[in-house]
């Protein structure tokens, strides 16, 4: 007969030690930490603020589906970095916003705030290759100092890494995400200018900048 101490039996307190162990060996924990390039090429000659969010610094996606396991990726803090890099090379002037559309700064032509639409990633076993795949989908907004919507537009980023030469799946994941983000970085930079409203915007600022510096006022002079 099993023996009994505060009501639960040794086999059941074994069976509830082995469902615990068993959910815990299910569950896999993803800290993307990356650093990020600036990008090179010329500058957009804009004034730009842009704002992280709290939710888009702390993001995390959770999946816990009846066909796989529990994972939780947090890309937050590497997601800050990248965009704080690549935007705040982009431009003329680049400036950081602690909140929106409040206290803007005078000289702001521009505002970009970006969130996170949707994470995707594949594993090995799905895939039958021994890779993983991920797919990372931002939404861009661009508005103007008094808060109206100017652009918005999509960032599709890819990344894939092999599991070969990491010791860890999770690792392996991690790998693929900084992979994807370095494509949403040069998405970002070289699709700025694609976007129809933004092309306008740039074309008319350098516009302006290129009057400004023309000579002025110089009189014909004759024989």
């Amino acid at each position: 007969m099993a023996l009994k101490r505060n009501g639960f039996s040794a086999a059941a307190r074994l069976a509830l030690t082995a469902t615990v162990l068993l959910v815990t060996a299910c569950a896999h924990t993803v800290q993307v930490d990356g650093e990020y390039p600036e990008p090179v090429g010329e500058q957009y000659p804009l004034n730009v603020g842009y704002y992280l969010s709290e939710g888009f610094r702390e993001f995390t996606y959770h999946e816990d589906s009846e066909d796989r396991d529990e994972w939780n990726i947090n890309t937050g803090r590497a997601q800050q970095n990248l965009f704080q890099t690549v935007l705040g090379a982009m431009f003329t002037e680049s400036i950081p916003l602690s909140s929106y559309p409040q206290e803007l700064p005078d000289n702001i032509e521009l505002v970009i705030v970006p969130e996170v639409r949707e994470l995707q990633f594949t594993m090995p076993r799905e895939t039958r290759v021994n890779i993983f795949e991920v797919w990372i989908k931002y939404d861009m907004y661009a508005y103007d100092k008094n808060g109206d919507q100017v652009a918005n537009w999509v960032i599709t980023a890819y990344g894939k890494t092999p599991t070969a030469f990491l010791k860890s799946r999770e690792a392996a994941l991690g790998q693929a995400i900084n992979v994807a983000l370095r494509d949403a970085g040069a998405t970002l930079y070289t699709g700025f200018e694609r976007v129809p409203e933004l092309q306008a915007l740039v074309a008319s600022k350098q516009r302006a900048l290129s009057m400004k510096d023309q000579p002025y006022g110089e009189a014909e002079t004759t024989d």
